[in-house]
């Protein structure tokens, strides 16, 4: 044992009886010493942290970790000695006569860690602040913003409010997370997080030393490859980059909230949480990587990530396949070359491309001085520059240029960024040629009716001067026909208070439309407040689409629209609200599932159908709902079940029963061959997504992601092996055997399910014929081949489907509740 650590154990033993009448201090000094198995812990002042000893999971090793003190899930946010535990219960934490923060292993008489500050201290004192940081001090030291060291420099897997990720420059010190390699192990796993030191700094993700996803550059608002969210009750964000330091923070709006952002090894996701207080639980705020495109470099050079296409990767316009042939197999890797070669020599120039997330930042060079104008001219000057764009797009100022392949690109129609890539001369200047164009024909356009309406006003001056300019007359010429919403409009401020300014507490769920919050009227009737988002995939007409059609439909199957919001760029729905919220909520959670007994289930599936039903037939309107799905169907206080969102429908008028569109809309999993593969959609294809809703409710698994340890079939070809096998009872995990009138019940609802899922259109029963059979007693025909049988997986079009545009809801953040 050497003299150092003999003195230390000497210590410590001997302060032990002074420390165990301070138990819930937040500060440590050098009379003071924390023992594993111990009292004494800090905490800090405001009760939020704790700091002590832990074995993690199922793990007996024991480390020194703050985790959250005021909730009952033990959520740790930072470990000591993350690689190098203690394997009994022997260690103490103290401070040494350095004035660092030592933890030493009694047993085999060893430093397992230190926080080995290279900064001298008269006095150092040790201090679990409220925000989570671990400080060591100065303690005659007034200035408490100067730290020895700090735990924030440090992280591990979680970053908190008021945290840095990224560089102090002055010290070379890189503040970034990275993953437990398990819950029963939180040493440095394969991911990690932070911020990539270059000319133009952005976040990245790197899975060991490879990127796995990036953020892009930082743009004056956010970062060019992330999604802003407008109503955003919970943080603001920040990114500095001045010289000294380059990192990223972020801050609470509401400090009496608790939420952090966690790096997470298990599904390599960059995961932001927030504690629910009701609910005692942490709600997913936000994702990244949030789908397929964020895969790095996914397409290649030029190649342009298009989360609506299929495939998801094109090559940008002007551009064509390096390699058709790879690039028809779906191999992107190879990516895009110019329809005409560069030829610096004689001059080339440059074409705009918007809505863009901005290629890979390692080889570009920035210079926040010019303008656009000049770095235009700095490009063109240079042949191996490809592109420029601006770095502060509020105030179109700054130079960012790039040298080599764009690569890693994706289009954000909402929230992209607009980049000036280099071409050759003629397609720089044929596209100059097609805007001018453009702008003389808007002029002309704009001309013409300025003229029509100068004209239409001189007439209507006319008018009210012969008929005497009578004021009511004019009244009632303003006061026109109105579009007949049939149902109240709410100002914007009564959805607001009635929703806590849309605080996050209130918050229900968030979908493609936007997040939806839980209000209560002044008159004590509960609401749920349904925002449109302005990054949402659906947008005012979708909003239109749904309150016209809603208004005009009343059923007891049916969600009941109380009113709607529509002020300058707010647009609300107000919905009747759900207290059990929605099906899937239900069906697929193991827990809540056991609420759900057979005769309930069954019920739910009779009333979904005769909602189906009444949209198909009984109607004012025929109307083809085109997103039916678990999370669309909501419960009320007795589960009596209520389709909802109605922003995808499609009203019929007369005889007609089918349509076709360019724009394939609604969830992968639930959609029926010939609309995802050829845009064709009828009341047949609501039919099928109703036969795959009756699968989810009969087994309690989803449809999407669906996974059986025996093979690789989808949910529905599962259902049809064990039909075709006489197993249909195996659908379900635990078959109830109430009584033998039970088993034919669920026998008659899986033949039916199985019919409505049929490849063909003609081959699956119409919702009367369904509401019909699943009344009756009648003898069923047997189904045919089900759609999608060969897949495994949900649905993805192939290459040779038509040019469709393809919106899906990914289900990545918090649960849907509420109508998107």
């Amino acid at each position: 044992m050497d003299t150092l650590s003999s003195m230390l154990i000497i210590i410590a033993n001997l302060l032990l009886l002074f420390s165990r009448f301070c138990n819930t201090a937040n500060t440590l000094t050098l009379s003071q010493s924390i023992r594993d198995g111990g009292t004494r812990t800090l905490v800090s002042k405001d009760g939020s942290f704790e700091l002590g000893f832990f074995s993690p999971g199922s793990s007996r090793n024991r480390y020194v970790g703050i985790w959250y003190k005021n909730i009952p899930v033990r959520t740790v946010v930072w470990v000591a000695n993350r690689n190098n535990p203690i394997n009994d219960s022997s260690g103490f934490l103290m401070l040494d006569n350095t004035g660092n923060f030592v933890l030493v292993s009694n047993n085999n008489s060893t430093v397992v860690w230190s926080s080995n500050s290279k900064k001298a201290a008269q006095s150092a004192m040790g201090e679990l602040q409220d925000s989570g940081n671990l400080v060591l001090r100065d303690e005659k030291d007034d200035n408490s913003g100067i730290y020895l060291w700090q735990s924030f420099d440090y992280p591990s897997d979680t970053l908190l409010p008021g945290m840095k990720l990224g560089w102090d420059l002055r010290i070379g010190l890189d503040r970034r997370l990275s993953a437990w390699k398990s819950p029963d192990d939180p040493s440095s796993g394969d991911f990690t997080w932070g911020t990539q030191l270059q000319s133009n700094p952005e976040l990245v993700m790197w899975k060991g030393s490879k990127k796995y996803y990036r953020s892009g550059p930082w743009n004056g608002i956010g970062f060019s490859g992330g999604l802003a969210l407008r109503i955003n009750p919970v943080f603001y964000f920040d990114f500095v980059d001045d010289g000294e330091e380059v990192y990223y923070t972020y801050n609470l709006k509401n400090k009496s909230l608790i939420t952090r952002i966690v790096m997470n090894q298990t599904t390599y996701f960059r995961q932001r949480y927030t504690w629910n207080e009701i609910n005692q639980t942490w709600v997913l705020y936000a994702t990244v990587p949030r789908d397929y495109c964020d895969t790095y470099n996914l397409c290649g050079a030029y190649g342009n990530c298009i989360m609506s296409q299929s495939p998801v990767c094109q090559c940008l316009e002007k551009f064509t396949p390096r390699s058709p042939e790879s690039w028809n197999s779906m191999d992107w890797s190879k990516g895009c070359v110019r329809n005409k070669p560069l030829d610096c020599q004689k001059g080339d120039g440059f074409v705009k491309y918007v809505g863009l997330k901005l290629p890979d930042a390692t080889n570009s060079w920035v210079n926040k001085t010019m303008n656009l104008k000049e770095c235009r001219s700095k490009c063109l000057q240079n042949c191996s520059c490809m592109a420029y764009t601006a770095t502060n797009i509020k105030e179109r100022s700054g130079c960012a240029v790039w040298f080599g392949d764009l690569i890693d690109i994706r289009q954000f129609p909402a929230a992209g960024q607009e980049i000036y890539i280099r071409m050759n001369a003629s397609e720089s200047k044929a596209k100059a040629a097609s805007n001018i164009k453009m702008a003389v024909g808007i002029a002309l356009s704009i001309s013409v009716v300025c003229g029509m309406l100068l004209v239409a006003y001189y007439i209507f001056k006319r008018k009210a001067k012969l008929i005497g300019g009578n004021r009511e007359e004019n009244d009632q010429i303003d006061s026109g026909p109105k579009e007949d919403l049939e149902l109240p409009l709410f100002q914007f401020t009564t959805i607001a208070k009635a929703t806590n300014g849309f605080s996050f507490n209130n918050k229900l769920g968030e979908g493609g439309f936007g997040p939806v919050y839980k209000g209560t009227l002044e008159d004590g009737q509960e609401i749920a407040a349904k925002t449109l988002s302005r990054s949402s995939g659906q947008g005012l007409n979708e909003f239109k689409n749904e309150v016209i059609l809603i208004t005009k439909l009343q059923h007891r199957n049916l969600v009941k629209l109380l009113g709607c919001c529509i002020q300058g760029e707010e647009k609300i729905l107000v919905y009747e609200y759900m207290p059990n919220k929605s099906l899937d909520s239900f069906i697929f959670d193991q827990t809540r599932g056991k609420l759900l007994d057979w005769s309930k289930r069954f019920s739910i599936i009779c009333g979904i159908a005769r909602g189906l039903l009444y949209l198909h037939q009984d109607s004012r309107l025929r109307i083809v709902h085109r997103d039916l799905k678990a999370s669309n169907v909501l419960l009320d206080k007795d589960m009596n079940p209520k389709i909802s969102d109605f922003g995808l429908a499609r009203m019929f008028g007369g005889d007609q029963t089918e349509g076709n569109t360019t724009r394939v809309v609604g969830t992968y999993g639930y959609m029926a061959p010939e609309y995802a593969t050829d845009g064709l959609f009828s009341v047949k294809s609501d039919v099928f997504s109703f036969g795959i809703l009756m699968l989810e409710i009969i087994s309690g698994k989803k449809s999407r992601g669906f996974c059986h340890p025996d093979h690789s079939l989808s949910l529905i070809g599962h259902a049809w092996r064990l039909w075709k096998d006489g197993k249909p009872l195996g659908l379900i995990e635990a078959f109830p055997g109430e009584s033998c009138n039970l088993s034919e019940v669920i026998m008659r609802c899986i033949n039916i399910s199985l019919l409505c899922v049929q490849q063909h259109p003609d081959d699956r029963p119409s919702m009367a014929t369904v509401v019909w059979m699943l009344g009756g007693e009648n003898t069923l025909p047997q189904p045919k081949e089900p759609g999608f049988f060969k897949g495994s997986g949900p649905f993805r079009p192939s290459s040779s489907s038509k040019n469709t545009e393809l919106f899906s809801n990914n289900e990545i953040t918090s649960s849907l509740l509420y109508p998107r």
